[in-house]
């Protein structure tokens, strides 16, 4: 028996997106062993394992649907409850990660950020958390300088690109956008012992939280991912249009 290894696929390099790229990506959601409020998120979400904390998180990836990057791949965290809270009790991370998660949802349907008919506050209601996986949306792609030594840098969403702005409109239609580089300096390195050394995902960034809160920041208002709404029955909107 012979093994024909002319029909391989190239080798993937480990080189990252380039800093402030735009393109269409898909979510898919890397379910936990911590189970969600909502019924179809048992086992959705993970635990921090930074001692002490409180945190819960989704566990995001995200591959590039098309273009120069096709096919690339990036993980993110988002904060889910816990950590530090607000003046009212509130996830701060959770507020972070909700305000980011609405936008895919715009960013995906094609809806006005300011939208707030009757029509478009139905497609943002979903039955859970659960309901993210297999979003497509148009974002623009950072490099996050690591702040540790042990890690390298790593691709992480800048900003979800919404379809008031003109590159949403080009990214749609399958049009190459220039890459606009955010400009971030790299922060300076700090030597951490080994018992002090944070874990990849919880490093800062605008749109993952840092969750190596302490206990005593526990919150004390649970995640509520779809506030003062009635479920949706069948599901969002890009999985039943």
């Amino acid at each position: 028996m012979t093994f024909d290894m002319n029909d391989a696929e190239p080798q993937k390099t480990g080189d990252l997106i380039p800093d402030g790229s735009f393109a269409k990506i898909t979510m898919a959601i890397r379910p936990g062993n911590v189970d969600g409020q909502s019924e179809i998120d048992q086992g959705l979400l993970k635990a921090s394992n930074s001692p002490g904390s409180d945190v819960l998180m989704l566990d995001a990836e995200f591959t590039v649907v098309e273009g120069p990057h096709a096919k690339r791949k990036f993980w993110q965290m988002f904060t889910v409850s816990g950590g530090k809270v607000d003046e009212n009790g509130v996830s701060i991370g959770w507020k972070i990660s909700k305000s980011t998660l609405r936008a895919m949802i715009d960013s995906a349907l094609g809806l006005a950020p300011d939208d707030m008919s009757e029509e478009a506050k139905a497609k943002r209601v979903l039955r859970g958390l659960k309901d993210f996986d297999g979003i497509t949306c148009v974002a623009k792609i950072k490099v996050e300088p690591s702040s540790n030594p042990q890690y390298s840098d790593s691709n992480k969403i800048d900003k979800i690109v919404l379809p008031n702005e003109a590159e949403w409109r080009k990214i749609m239609d399958g049009e190459v956008v220039a890459a606009a580089p955010s400009n971030r300096s790299r922060p300076a390195q700090k030597t951490q012992s080994p018992a002090s050394t944070t874990p990849a995902w919880g490093s800062s960034s605008d749109s993952a939280p840092n969750t190596t809160a302490p206990a005593q920041a526990k919150s004390t208002a649970p995640a509520q991912p779809a506030a003062q709404a009635q479920p949706a029955a069948q599901g969002p909107a890009w999985l039943n249009p």
